[in-house]
């Protein structure tokens, strides 16, 4: 165990002890060594062919460089004219808990320009904790892990389920502490900033290129922050403030509250219900009557009247008003998917106010999608990055509370996003070596932020404040919805692709268009990139 762990078992126990000696003088002043990195294959399957994939070790705990370390998964997609070749432009797809080798390898090929592909190697990583890499896990299995999990349900409706999920909370947060307590322990958005910089080194980069979407947005600040003269050009894409993440600026309401997402969520909400309305025909909701009137009714009903809806292999998902409401959450995600969304609500309408049988009915695409996401990750344990570093507001017990609150200032998102953050209340373990601010950083060069009007995930109010961290942030509002930019403004792209090609950035205050309103039909082999939700 080395002096600095030592201290800080002795700080957790309340000893008011200093320990200054040599060799924490030198563990302090060491400087990591970047890796070597060795491409190869990416394996059998013929999708991932013009892909290449490597590990490597890097430190543990950066306070002991030499010491233990981590294992992180990496995958690139080769420039295509290398003669030409600027850099490597690294990416983050969000989360926290987002596998960066699986959106490169589903998503880079499509949502950038032919002219970066050209110019640089995409690549992916899996942060540590996370996919790949050596992951965070709470149980010895995912047999064990999906046993206890069984009966979770997105969030708790009602006094009994809302004092059995802080129970639940507390057991879950000790079996994650109890089976990678040290993984944990370094989990923090820092270390994985400092990984990121080992990782610029290794691939030969003078300075960093990186795109981050949604919480990539708080490792691209927190890198800023960290290392503001090794930036060349950041693209940073639904804005998730540093402050609201971290409880920096002393807001002790949990997280769930301080992030905005239930603001963001009803927001999105009632857009949809009225584009819908202005769809006429083209939406299928118009046919049952308002569109508001019908979904609000709906979910009325479902609180006390579930139904069941069949997926496509045959399984059963029981439709509570927690898990619609979670399905329509997820969906707002992609304005190119809400005439699946309003299909999904026609049929619970229907369906709710009929009690006829169920059996038959199968999932729309919006459940099924829902489903296939739950499945991202390789253990909760890799969500639970704000445990260890974002400040929680220490009254696990007044969450019913809260949760009133909430609903009356957003209804229904409001508690739903409330919730997902009460097993970090119960988390003992905290990486002592995150970054809580103060946010403002040296960045010389011009940064590139983008802010969607409706974004449920990352509410818009966010991207100002956001970029005001940066001395020169350029922020580009896109009027449309969604949650992030890409895969739905040609505009966005193009200011995008000149930035990092060139570094040519746009005016402060641009605007840009999306390119279809959600109701519109939708091209050809569109599809949205798997972001996932924070």
């Amino acid at each position: 165990m080395t002096p600095r762990r030592i201290l800080r078992r002795l700080s957790v126990a309340g000893a008011a002890l200093v320990l200054l000696t040599p060799m924490t003088s030198a563990l302090a002043q060491a400087k990591p060594v970047a890796p070597k990195i060795t491409w190869g294959s990416c394996g059998t399957d013929p999708k991932l062919k013009p892909f290449q994939c490597a590990s490597v070790r890097v430190p543990t705990d950066y306070d002991n460089p030499y010491g233990p370390t981590t294992k992180i998964a990496l995958t690139r997609l080769p420039a295509t004219d290398p003669a030409h070749k600027i850099g490597t432009l690294f990416t983050n797809p969000g989360g926290p808990g987002g596998p960066g080798v699986l959106f490169v390898h589903q998503d880079a090929q499509r949502i950038y320009t032919p002219e970066v592909r050209a110019r640089f190697d995409i690549l992916g990583f899996d942060p540590r904790g996370v996919g790949q890499s050596d992951p965070t896990t709470c149980y010895l299995t995912r047999a064990d892990e999906d046993k206890a999990l069984a009966n979770f349900a997105p969030f708790p409706v009602g006094a009994k389920e809302q004092r059995q999920a802080i129970v639940d909370a507390a057991k879950l947060a000790a079996a994650c502490q109890a089976t990678s307590p040290d993984r944990l322990a370094h989990f923090s958005t820092a270390n994985v900033a400092r990984d990121m910089d080992l990782l610029r080194q290794a691939v030969g980069d003078d300075k960093l290129s990186y795109v981050g979407y949604s919480y990539g947005t708080y490792l691209g600040a927190t890198y800023a922050k960290l290392f503001p003269n090794k930036v060349r050009a950041l693209v940073l894409d639904g804005t998730l403030l540093p402050a609201w993440y971290s409880g920096s600026d002393g807001d002790r309401s949990p997280i769930g509250v301080r992030m905005r997402q239930g603001e963001g969520g009803y927001d999105t909400y009632e857009q949809f219900l009225a584009e819908c309305k202005k769809a006429g025909a083209n939406c299928v909701l118009n046919k049952l009557g308002d569109p508001k009137t019908v979904v609000e009714g709906t979910l009325e009903r479902l609180k006390t009247h579930p139904v069941d809806l069949t997926g496509p292999d045959g399984s059963t998902l029981k439709m509570t008003y927690a898990v619609a409401v979670a399905v329509t959450f997820t969906s707002l995600y992609d304005p190119n998917g809400y005439p699946d969304l309003a299909q999904l609500w026609v049929q619970l309408a229907q369906l709710s106010s009929t009690n006829r049988a169920l059996a038959a009915v199968q999932a729309p695409q919006a459940v099924v999608e829902w489903s296939r996401r739950k499945d991202d990750y390789t253990s909760i344990g890799t969500v639970l990055q704000p445990c260890v570093e974002a400040k929680q507001s220490g009254r696990p017990l007044a969450y019913p509370a809260y949760a009133a609150a909430a609903d009356k200032k957003a209804p229904h998102f409001g508690e739903y996003r409330l919730w997902q953050g009460i097993q970090c209340e119960f988390m003992g373990i905290r990486d002592h070596d995150a970054f809580l601010g103060p946010w403002k950083n040296k960045v010389k060069q011009p940064v590139l932020v983008f802010g969607t009007r409706h974004d449920p995930a990352t509410p818009y109010e966010a991207t100002r404040p956001y970029a005001d961290l940066y001395p020169d942030a350029r922020m580009v509002t896109v009027e449309g919805w969604g949650h992030t930019t890409i895969g739905k403004s040609a505009c966005a792209d193009k200011l995008t692709t000149d930035y990092l090609t060139t570094l040519k950035a746009p005016a402060d205050n641009t605007t840009c268009q999306q390119d279809r309103k959600p109701f519109d039909p939708v091209p050809t082999g569109k599809k949205a990139p798997r972001l996932l939700p924070q």
